[in-house]
């Protein structure tokens, strides 16, 4: 690792002065992502100091990195991240087929992480705002819970308040 550089990112949402770093270097043959409590895999830290509209913005400038980016989050979630997930999007096959590759490796005490940019915006709810299906139920949570859903910024924060009182 000697000789490799980062860029540090600032990512406030979960707090207000939280950071990711990234490099680009391939010395490790491939981009890397460590974002602590910003993204985590199928998941997203909780707003404890900012807001969702911070969130958001943190998510999709993370969403714009080199898809292979390998993704290291600060905590194991991935199950309980799924769980959610599939609640959101009952049908989604994708979610289910990486639910039971996530659930093989923790049954064998492997980590799941990390993942990649490339898989996060095909699972991940929270950076799927502009995906029809997670669009439609976020416009049906927003309808029961009177929240708006005119942005993807407003689509993003259905899906945290959603995780927040699942």
């Amino acid at each position: 690792w000697h000789g490799l550089t980062f860029d540090v990112i600032a990512v406030p949402g979960h707090t207000l002065d939280h950071i990711a770093y990234f490099t680009s270097s391939l010395i490790s043959g491939r981009p890397l992502l460590f974002c602590g409590d910003t993204l985590f895999a199928c998941g997203c830290g909780r707003l404890f100091e900012g807001s969702a509209e911070q969130m958001y913005h943190s998510l999709k400038n993370l969403r714009e990195l080199p898809d292979e980016t390998a993704v290291y989050c600060a905590h194991e979630y991935t199950l309980a991240n799924l769980r959610f997930a599939r609640h959101w999007l009952p049908d989604d096959e994708a979610l289910e087929q990486f639910e039971r590759r996530c659930q093989n490796l923790r049954d064998q005490d492997l980590p799941t992480i990390p993942t990649t940019i490339a898989e996060e915006k095909s699972l991940n709810p929270f950076l799927r705002w502009d995906d029809p299906a997670v669009v439609a139920a976020a416009e049906n949570y927003c309808a029961k819970h009177g929240m708006p859903a005119s942005s993807e910024r407003d689509i993003f924060a259905a899906v945290r308040h959603g995780k927040d009182h699942f």
